[in-house]
């Protein structure tokens, strides 16, 4: 048996940083970890290539819910590959709707951007198409292209005068 991990060592083999190898054990992905009696976290290399295969299914796009039944399914060696495949599909049925979201979402910007003169002039068009409830732009994004944290808000510039 070879020696338990500690978790930089844990992180370093499986490419995975110690703060998500923590937040992994904290939603059920990866099982709490062995401690020592000074309470350190111990992995095993079991532990890695857990930790190895949540990372790949995250650099996909999968939630922590589809990496969830995706481990369940790894570990089962008796499970039929069509309820992985169909777990894959759905997730590249998600994709292929994102994308054409932000397809239209691109044609839209580049129609505003095209309508801007991009001058000393006040008037512009994308500021209007904004503004406007009933003349905005045409694609509402949905919580596929939302998002999920709050960009900053720009500040307001001064106006000079003179």
């Amino acid at each position: 048996m070879t020696r338990p991990l500690n978790i930089g060592q844990a992180a370093q083999a499986s490419g995975v940083s110690a703060k998500m190898i923590r937040h992994y054990e904290g939603v059920g992905l990866l099982p709490e970890a062995a401690r020592t009696e000074s309470g350190y976290r111990q992995y095993t290399e079991r532990d890695v290539r857990t930790l190895q295969f949540v990372r790949h299914a995250r650099a996909l796009g999968f939630s922590i819910d589809e990496i969830r039944d995706l481990l369940s399914l790894w570990q089962d060696r008796q499970r039929p590959s069509r309820l992985v495949r169909s777990l894959a599909q759905a997730h590249l049925d998600q994709i292929g709707a994102k994308l054409r979201e932000l397809q239209a979402i691109q044609a839209t910007l580049q129609h505003l951007v095209h309508c801007c003169h991009g001058d000393d002039r006040p008037e512009c068009p994308i500021i209007d198409s904004l503004a406007d409830p009933h003349d905005g732009p045409a694609v509402t994004p949905t919580a596929a292209t939302r998002p999920t944290v709050a960009p900053a808000r720009a500040r307001p510039r001064s106006r000079r005068t003179g």
